[in-house]
């Protein structure tokens, strides 16, 4: 008899929610952890990530966040954290522009509320916002942040209510299935159950290199500036992402750390290509200097002062789409995984669609959308 129901290898967003689903229904959880718990070494780092309905990234999305938004609350009740916040966010640039069509397209289709804002509109009611005498932007109200170290810390710890055995500091070494379940290999010894789940993260080229994928690896990184004249018009203030006219986009967030931890802001897939094993962790001067110009563009108070950087990684599928399946070669293994720089958010919904799929191998959740099959076709 296998030790396990299922074992979920990796614990970061997507792993912590896949165990703590798992677990909370009555299932035999082993969950598997390179490092420590809510580690910075992957991508579910860095204080903040932007939640939003009205998804640019299309239509199909947004099934999955109305759920998501359910479960975000759902677990800032059960963990009596702050996981999220609602703060409103702007979606800035052209008419024409990705950001602003693709996301007034989404609130169209799913009769999400939301107001289209002029450059003139915009700069009367966030004054330290600067747009173009063209530029527009989508306002909604449901757009905020969600916390990733909160988040993982919280899933972990209800997981481990649940009855999950979580195991840090313990990397997977190997893995095999057969008819009969699969077994896992690591450097404290082997592990058997009737699944596996597989939630890799950045090292999704090196753990499923069968799967099909062809992964890339993008390092990225996040910047906070004190704003000058200090950080109150920035502490009740919107999410917003913009996009120049050259397609180059940059989100930022409000200030959420105290009159001294300043705002953060990012280019959003504008990295170069990685390794977990080789990311560069330092953040050079004349990327630093890149950020603030492209900030004062957008916000002329928000450079300021710059107080800190840190590197993070996304692990990105070719059309920047997600793969959340079972594996096509191995009926007791689900993968979650190419999350594309985007799938923070959603972590609540995956952890309930990867929890289906390795114990039902179904899901209500519409999903076609990630097949992963969509590369070999």
């Amino acid at each position: 008899m296998a030790a396990y129901d299922v074992i979920v290898v990796g614990l970061g967003g997507m792993g912590s929610a896949t165990a703590y689903h798992l677990a909370a229904r009555g299932h035999r959880v082993l969950g598997l952890e390179k490092f420590g718990p809510a580690h910075d070494q992957g991508a579910s780092h860095g204080g903040s990530r932007i939640t939003r309905q009205s998804y640019f990234e299309g239509p199909d999305y947004v099934p999955l966040l109305l759920r998501a938004y359910e479960l975000w609350d759902k677990l800032a009740r059960d963990s009596g954290r702050e996981v999220i916040r609602r703060t409103g966010g702007v979606m800035c640039g052209l008419p024409t522009s990705r950001t602003v069509s693709g996301s007034l397209a989404s609130a169209r289709q799913w009769g999400l509320p939301h107001e289209m804002l002029s450059a003139a509109d915009l700069r009367k009611r966030f004054p330290t916002l600067s747009p173009l005498p063209d530029e527009v932007a989508l306002f909604e109200d449901n757009a905020g942040f969600v916390r990733p170290e909160e988040t993982v810390s919280a899933h972990l710890s209800l997981a481990t209510a649940a009855g999950a055995d979580l195991r840090f500091e313990t990397p997977m070494i190997s893995w095999s299935s057969s008819g009969s379940g699969v077994t896992v290999e690591t450097a404290a010894g082997s592990f058997t159950a009737g699944q596996l789940v597989i939630t890799p993260g950045p090292w999704a080229p090196q753990l499923l290199t069968d799967l099909g994928v062809p992964f890339t690896v993008e390092r990225q990184i996040q910047h906070w500036f004190q704003p000058r004249g200090g950080t109150g018009p920035f502490e009740d203030h919107p999410i917003y992402i913009w996009e120049s006219a050259d397609g180059t986009q940059v989100y930022g967030f409000p200030a959420i750390d105290g009159p001294d931890g300043g705002a953060k802001i990012a280019f959003f897939r504008r990295g170069n290509e990685t390794t977990p094993e080789s990311i560069d962790r330092e953040v050079h001067p004349a990327e630093i200097e890149d950020m603030a110009a492209a900030a004062a563009s957008h916000l002329p108070d928000l450079p300021g002062t710059f107080l800190r950087a840190k590197t993070c990684l996304y692990s990105n599928t070719p059309d920047e789409h997600f793969v959340i399946a079972r594996h096509p070669a191995h009926e007791a293994v689900t993968v979650a995984c190419g999350f594309s720089g985007h799938g923070f958010k959603f972590v609540p919904v995956v952890g309930e669609v990867v929890a289906d799929l390795a114990t039902t191998g179904t899901t209500r959740h519409p999903i076609d959308l990630f097949d992963p099959h969509r590369f070999r076709r």
